[in-house]
């Protein structure tokens, strides 16, 4: 299999370059450049009608494209068969987290993000409630990781979405003071190989800070 991947230095790019990684396909990646409203390039709306970030297209199955992070990991774990268990009750465990991720976590953490760190004005209604709610759904992690190794039991896309937006927590204001188990499964996860290699995609991170700004650094391919 190989894969374009279109991606860019966010939560739900690491999702697919995380995956990809872990499941050791051989990917090119290609930075969106926001700056320059890239996105909304017809060629690129073209693979991704809704304008966004991330997208695959899928080489050896006609150019097939993908969009939508959750939806991305969901088609590399079932058409290789990993990262997601065979069984119809272990599926709906790994899907249920994935969702939690995507119709929780993450909203609810690129609110806080917005308002905390981005908006020009402090709406401090505003902050309250996005961090109060990302730190509520962190702790439903903590109590399922309280008595889990990890969320859906095996190691997952679970697992790998929710560490995704997780583990930038700090950057949303969020402390996760007393969270234990939470952080215990953020540093086995953050700890491995392929998802500290798909965390660096497209941007190391010692080097985000200086290259957020700079232009796009075109396709490249990954091992």
């Amino acid at each position: 299999m190989t894969i374009d991947l279109y991606t860019a230095a966010t939560p739900n790019g690491w999702k697919v370059s995380i995956t990809l990684e872990e499941l050791g396909l051989p990917y090119t990646v290609r930075l969106i450049d926001f700056a320059k409203n890239e996105q909304k390039d017809p060629w690129y709306t073209a693979l991704n009608p809704n304008g966004r970030i991330p997208t695959i297209v899928d080489r050896d199955n006609g150019d097939f494209a993908v969009f939508e992070s959750g939806a991305i990991m969901l088609y590399l774990a079932e058409k290789t068969g990993r990262l997601m268990p065979a069984d119809d009750k272990g599926r709906s465990r790994v899907v249920q987290w994935l969702m939690f991720q995507m119709g929780g976590l993450g909203p609810m953490m690129g609110q806080a993000n917005v308002f905390f760190r981005y908006f020009p004005e402090k709406i401090q209604p505003a902050i309250d409630r996005y961090q109060r709610e990302v730190r509520r759904l962190l702790e439903v992690m903590n109590g399922q990781l309280a008595t889990h190794e990890y969320l859906a039991g095996d190691y997952s896309i679970a697992d790998i979405a929710n560490w995704s937006w997780a583990h930038s927590h700090s950057w949303s204001g969020v402390d996760i003071d007393g969270l234990e188990h939470l952080e215990r499964w953020l540093k086995a996860v953050g700890g491995r190989d392929a998802v500290q290699r798909g965390r660096d995609v497209p941007t190391p991170r010692d080097k985000a800070a200086e290259e957020a700004a700079a232009a796009a650094t075109g396709p490249r391919m990954l091992a």
